[in-house]
């Protein structure tokens, strides 16, 4: 992922800059595409909502990526965006985007990249549901952690990431602090033992 970090940056002054506040709802799951968008500072939340009606955060959008570029060509959503904090972005339409690429053929494999990558995570988290809680704390924290550089997040969005109780993802919580696995701090997890973490998540189900 972090080769894609910033790739878009050459591209700024062909998308529309928007300054939004935080909780700000960017693009609604299932909403007709208007195009994608890149983030220049603040941080964006990715929510998936299943045909039950629960809503997950599947990921956290750093600065200098790509989001939402299912919604290319007016294709509809395949997820919900919204701000955590305040922050700016950049609209790309489906016009500017050909304006780019038309200047700039290469601009077309780094969306192509950032677009397959955001599919095989969205494959991964789906494989992932049916696995014990273990593992997908696991595979989320190492995600947050290879995404950003750490993996600091506070307990509620990490139960709201795995769609389970708090209560539940404390229990692990709690396991792995006794284990040395992972600190608390200001009440956000930190890694303390990615080897061991890294073995957690690789159990997947059989």
């Amino acid at each position: 992922m972090k080769e894609l970090l910033c790739k878009w940056e050459p591209f700024l002054e062909y998308g529309q800059r928007l300054e939004v506040k935080r909780n700000k709802m960017i693009y609604r799951q299932g909403e007709q595409g208007k195009g994608f968008y890149y983030l220049l500072n603040g941080e964006i939340k990715i929510t998936l909502l299943s045909d039950k009606g629960d809503e997950r955060i599947i990921n956290m959008v750093p600065p200098g990526m790509l989001f939402g570029e299912h919604g290319f060509q007016k294709e509809p959503y395949l997820t919900s965006a919204a701000a955590t904090c305040q922050s700016v972005l950049y609209l790309f339409s489906d016009e500017a985007v050909s304006q780019i690429v038309s200047k700039h053929p290469d601009a077309a494999v780094i969306y192509t990249d950032s677009l397959i990558y955001k599919l095989r995570t969205l494959a991964e988290i789906l494989s992932l549901i049916e696995c014990p809680i273990e593992q997908q704390m696991a595979y989320y924290l190492l995600k947050l952690y290879n995404e950003n550089e750490n993996a600091s997040i506070n307990q509620t969005s990490f139960a709201k990431y795995l769609g389970k109780s708090r209560i539940t993802v404390n229990k692990v919580i709690q396991s792995w602090k006794e284990k040395n696995l992972i600190e608390l701090k200001k009440r956000k997890i930190q890694l303390l033992d990615i080897r061991s973490i890294k073995e957690i998540a690789s159990h997947r189900k059989k």
